[in-house]
């Protein structure tokens, strides 16, 4: 279950992750967050540019101007992973393609993977990714871009928001989160290679656009995180108590398989605090 994506719908939690044998793009359903059952896949058809076997990082939100429910999803174009987009009334699915090609697809920077949306208190809606520089040896960069009303295209230019430059975030930044919490906005990230270097880091601005300060060290990691190896690919969800857990993936004792966590994420005087030991089931 790598790279988790949460929706809430009503009481359900959604759930879209990475492809497996369950599917191109696995959801799950739970109303409690803590037991979760197989509902099918999301995106059963890929387009004509994408080869199976390589759909990641999904990201699932619904848009009010077209009432639908928009899945970005990375996938293999070529030799290098782009992000495409479908279209769904329902939010399991079945996500329908909509374009002839990728939405984002850099070539010059190594294609792009990991896209997440964000809606500002505005109401504008976000789009951010990371570029897969490091399938080639380039920097990688999480970068931001607003979005049509419905979701359909990108508007204006991409701003880069941070690049790896920290010891511990190894080659790679990426599995970009933005969160708004008490006016600054937080970009939750996880960085290094996926094995069980893979950890958790974050960065905080004043503006959705930067500039972004980012924490030292990582938010969560093998070495801070009880019994965990690996751990990333981070979604938050706002609970109707007001409090905010963050779902993520970890690697289980043997290095075979990604399995789902769901922790409490805790802020004090600013700074979140992952509290581990809840695994879903």
């Amino acid at each position: 279950m790598p790279d988790p994506d949460t929706l809430l719908v009503g009481d359900d939690h959604y759930v879209y992750v990475t492809n497996s044998e369950l599917g191109n793009v696995p959801v799950l359903r739970s109303d409690d967050l803590t037991a979760f059952e197989h509902v099918g896949d999301a995106l059963p058809r890929l387009p004509d540019w994408a080869r199976r076997h390589f759909t990641w990082a999904p990201e699932v939100t619904h848009f009010k101007a077209s009432n639908s429910y928009v899945l970005y999803f990375t996938a293999r174009h070529g030799s290098m992973q782009c992000i495409g987009v479908a279209t769904s009334a329902a939010p399991e699915g079945p996500f329908d393609p909509v374009q002839d090609g990728p939405l984002i697809c850099p070539i010059a920077e190594g294609g792009a993977i990991d896209a997440s949306t964000f809606e500002d208190v505005d109401g504008r809606r976000y789009l951010l990714w990371k570029n897969d520089g490091n399938c080639c040896g380039i920097d990688t960069w999480i970068s931001i871009q607003e979005l049509s009303e419905d979701g359909m295209q990108l508007v204006g230019e991409p701003t880069r928001l941070i690049q790896q430059d920290l010891p511990w975030e190894g080659k790679v930044v990426e599995a970009p989160t933005l969160w708004l919490e008490n006016g600054k906005y937080y970009l939750f990230y996880s960085a290094n290679a996926f094995n069980e270097n893979y950890a958790m880091g974050y960065a905080v601005a004043d503006d959705v656009r930067g500039p972004y300060t980012k924490s030292e060290t990582p938010l969560l990691s093998s070495s801070t995180g009880e019994g965990l190896i690996g751990p990333g690919g981070q979604d938050l969800v706002r609970l109707e108590d007001g409090s905010t857990v963050v779902v993520y993936h970890s690697w289980s004792d043997d290095m075979k398989l990604r399995g789902l966590n769901v922790d409490e994420l805790r802020w004090t005087n600013g700074v979140p605090e992952v509290v581990t030991g809840c695994a879903a089931e």
